[in-house]
């Protein structure tokens, strides 16, 4: 299993959204940057990823789930990109600050770190564990 970190300004739509989206989660749409667009198509149903909320509180919050595998997003006329559909699986105890990763050199390769725009990333299976601990979570 692949793990993953969305971003999400809160305001647009939060993690309290997401849970209320429920099991049927919601389409990902929107993303279009190209790397972003092959990181979701790079999922497999089942993949976790963290929800982070950025610009507003820069933490990651929560964990989602892929529930429906990329397909094209209908509001895309050249078909070129596409979405997730993710639900949420549970909150973080504690949210974890984005100056909480920076600071932590064990975290220092992380493409939050080094890529803060990107909003859909990859995350190596050491990050998440250790952002799970540092959230409250086990690992």
């Amino acid at each position: 299993m692949a793990h993953w970190l969305y971003k999400s300004e809160p305001s647009v739509w939060s993690w309290d959204a997401q849970v209320a989206a429920g099991d049927a989660g919601t389409y990902w749409d929107g993303v279009r940057n190209p790397l972003a667009n092959a990181n979701m198509k790079a999922m497999a149903v089942g993949d976790r990823g963290f929800f982070y909320h950025s610009n507003e509180g820069k933490a990651v919050v929560g964990v989602v789930e892929v529930v429906a595998a990329w397909s094209p997003d209908p509001n895309d006329a050249k078909g070129t990109f596409g979405a997730v559909t993710l639900k949420a699986v549970e909150p973080l105890p504690r949210a974890v600050t984005l100056a909480e990763i920076k600071a932590d050199p064990r975290l220092a390769d992380m493409v939050l770190v080094k890529n803060s725009r990107l909003s859909v990333q990859p995350v190596s299976d050491a990050e998440w564990a250790l952002i799970r601990t540092l959230g409250g979570l086990a690992p």
